[in-house]
């Protein structure tokens, strides 16, 4: 109990999203008829969720984040964000040890959706 246990990310084009965060980490998206909007439900190896048709205005940009923000725990920092820029997405806070433990860092989906990836390294510096 009290586990995160879903999520959401909202997008104006919920199917770019879908195919950058299928391309990206390999995630499986299905769209689901029965919910009244655009609604992608996700697979993935840990918590399931969904992309959803933003049903509001975006957030201007250089305001921060007002939610959560997920990190996805993955196999090789590099190649990862490497290809999350060559999917469209950005960078929004660069690669930074997390000394003894990881290698983490932060960056932007097409619809600017902060998402952040990290690995485990124990020689992280």
């Amino acid at each position: 109990m009290n586990a995160i246990a879903y999520f959401e990310i909202q997008s104006t084009e919920p199917a770019r999203e879908v195919a950058f965060y299928e391309k990206v980490f390999g995630w499986q998206c299905t769209l689901d008829p029965s919910v009244p909007i655009e609604y992608y439900r996700i697979s993935t190896p840990g918590i399931n969720g969904a992309i959803l048709k933003r049903p509001v205005d975006t957030p201007p940009t250089q305001m921060g984040t007002n939610a959560f923000t997920c990190t996805i725990q993955v196999e090789n920092f590099d190649k990862t964000a490497q290809l999350i820029e060559e999917e469209g997405g950005q960078v929004a806070m660069p690669k930074f040890a997390i000394p003894g433990i990881q290698w983490q860092g932060y960056f932007l989906d097409a619809d600017r959706n902060v998402f952040g990836i990290f690995e485990w390294n124990e020689n992280a510096r």
